[in-house]
């Protein structure tokens, strides 16, 4: 199932506490960055993070973004904006910019 447009911006408006995030997409869903940096993905609908030491605190559910994927944290309260924006800095501590 592919991520719709409406969601994708749904959840971009959602991260709009942060600035310098960009947006990708990849075979029907959407890679997520934060200062250049890969931290999670919009997949079928849901925003998942990748799982690191610096979010762990956050007691997230893991997720499958796809068949076959290591697993990632899925947020499920994705109307609280401050909380996303905590686990992504949170989440970027942990991970290295692209180069």
């Amino acid at each position: 199932m592919a991520t719709t447009k409406q969601y994708r911006d749904f959840l971009l408006e959602q991260l709009n506490l942060l600035e310098e995030i960009t947006c990708r997409p990849m075979m029907g869903k959407y890679l997520l960055y934060y200062k250049n940096i890969l931290f999670g993905g919009i997949y079928d609908e849901r925003l998942l993070v990748k799982i690191v030491d610096t979010n762990k605190e956050f007691s997230l559910k893991e997720a499958i973004p796809y068949k076959g994927a290591k697993p990632m944290y899925i947020i499920e309260d994705i109307d609280n904006k401050e909380l996303i924006r905590d686990i992504v800095i949170e989440t970027c501590k942990s991970l290295k910019p692209k180069k």
